[in-house]
Parts: C-alpha cells; sequence; structure tokens
C-alpha cells in the first residue's frame, strides 16, 4: 500500500537548499499528469498533483452544499479541511475529510465546477501554502504538476518546465482520458473553459525566465518525459533514489 501523506495547513516555512524538484506547468490536456507521473516514476521521485488538490476541494464544497459563488465560505471550509495525498507515481490518491476521492474528483459535475474553486483567490493562497509545504517537506525530491507550479509554487525548482501542446490536441487527449461516451463538445468545453477561467488567477500560457517550453503536440508520452528528464543536472542526480538511474 502506499504511503500517505496528510498535507499540512500552511507554517510558512521556506524551502532552503535540498533534494531535487521537477515543476512541470501548463494548460489543460497537455499532458501534465501522465508525464509528471512518468518522471517521478524514473527518478524515483515523490508526484505532487496540485491539480488533485483543486478538484478535491470543489468535491468538499459540492459535497457539503457549500455555494461555489460565495467565496468565504468555501475558502473557510478549504482551509479547515485535511488533505492526504499518496505521493508514489505509481499510485496517486487524494483523500479530503477522511473521503477517498481519487475517482470521485474525474466526474463531469466536479471538472464543470472545479473553476468556481481554483480562482478563489483564498483558496488559492491556502493550497498554493500547503503545497509549498509538501514540497519543502519532500526529502526524496518531488516532481509537482498544475497551475502557476513554476511561478508561484516553486519558482526556484532545480528544473521548471511549461509543457504545452495545441488545442486540437489537447481536446483530443482529454477526450480519450474522459472516454468515448463523453460528448466531445463538453471537452471542448472543459479544456478552453477552464483555460480561459483559470487564466484570471495563474499564469500557464507563456514560459517565464528560466523556464524551458516543451511543446508535446507531435511526442508520445515517453518523448516527453525523455525530453524532460534530460533538463535534470547532472549535479541534481545525488538525490536520486537508490536503485535509480540519471536520464
Amino acid at each position: 500500500m502506499s504511503e500517505v501523506t496528510r498535507v499540512p495547513r500552511p507554517t510558512g516555512a521556506d524551502r532552503g537548499p535540498g533534494p531535487l524538484v521537477v515543476a512541470i506547468d501548463g494548460p489543460s490536456g497537455s499532458g501534465k499528469s501522465s508525464t509528471a507521473r512518468g518522471v517521478a516514476a524514473r527518478l524515483g521521485l515523490s508526484y505532487l498533483d496540485t491539480g488533485a488538490m483543486y478538484r478535491a476541494a470543489t468535491w468538499l464544497a459540492v459535497h457539503e452544499g457549500v455555494d461555489l459563488a460565495d467565496v468565504d465560505a468555501v475558502a473557510r471550509l478549504v482551509s479547515g479541511a485535511d488533505f492526504d495525498l499518496s505521493l508514489d507515481p505509481e499510485v496517486p490518491t487524494v483523500s479530503i475529510e477522511g473521503h477517498d476521492v481519487t475517482d470521485a474528483i474525474r466526474l463531469p459535475e466536479v471538472s464543470a465546477a472545479v473553476s468556481a474553486v481554483a480562482t478563489n483567490l483564498g483558496v488559492r493562497a491556502n493550497l498554493v501554502a500547503r503545497q509549498q509545504q509538501v514540497i519543502a517537506d519532500a526529502t526524496g525530491g518531488v516532481v509537482a504538476e498544475g497551475r502557476d507550479i513554476t511561478t508561484v509554487v516553486a519558482p526556484d525548482a532545480d528544473v521548471r518546465v511549461l509543457l504545452v501542446a495545441d488545442p486540437a490536441a489537447r481536446i483530443a487527449r482529454r477526450h480519450a482520458e474522459l472516454g468515448e461516451e463523453v460528448d466531445q463538445a463538453d471537452v471542448h468545453d472543459q479544456v478552453i473553459r477552464r483555460d480561459r477561467d483559470d487564466s484570471n488567477v495563474a499564469e500557464f500560457h507563456s514560459a517565464a525566465p528560466g523556464v524551458v517550453v516543451v511543446d508535446s503536440t507531435h511526442l508520445d508520452l515517453e518523448q516527453v518525459i525523455d525530453a524532460i528528464c534530460d533538463l535534470v543536472p547532472v549535479t541534481a542526480t545525488s538525490a536520486l533514489r537508490p536503485g535509480t538511474t540519471a536520464p
């Protein structure tokens, strides 16, 4: 069974020098999650899916019947909630307030509502601080992926990547992920609308200084993983767990 990590409430701790941190940003459907899991598995690092935390927060708000338009109520709910994550890239799970929501957070009703929570500035402040704490505590190194990871959550990461793909490729990938029974128009709305909404509070369309752009449009998963692992500095391989190899 994978070890589950309680995501602590923010303490304000700063990350000092330590193990390897890889930060992967990008729009919906660019392949962030599959890529980040693959990089983490190859390098023997932990995997942090920050998007799963926003989805879990959305699930909890809907489950508790909180009006998502009431930004203060949603922020209070999330700030008081306990998140438990598996940081194992092979078995990434997420629980909130004791509910295992690993599968539930991928349901269409959560996907349709998550932007309302992800754009809540109070929620973002709380979850960003929690994510930074997880990274600071990740003694074996971590690959973190999601929105504004390279600029806000982990701006000092050893490797910072903006993973992009053209809209048609992103929509096709998300459609394949959700299944053919899901209407393609709904998938288009999820991908394009979510990017538009989230771009109001997070920057993930253009690379900040020091961030490497990887375009996955015409690459398969292994090629994308190779491209990112090739960016890992040789000096950082000392952070790899025993039994793993440098790219």
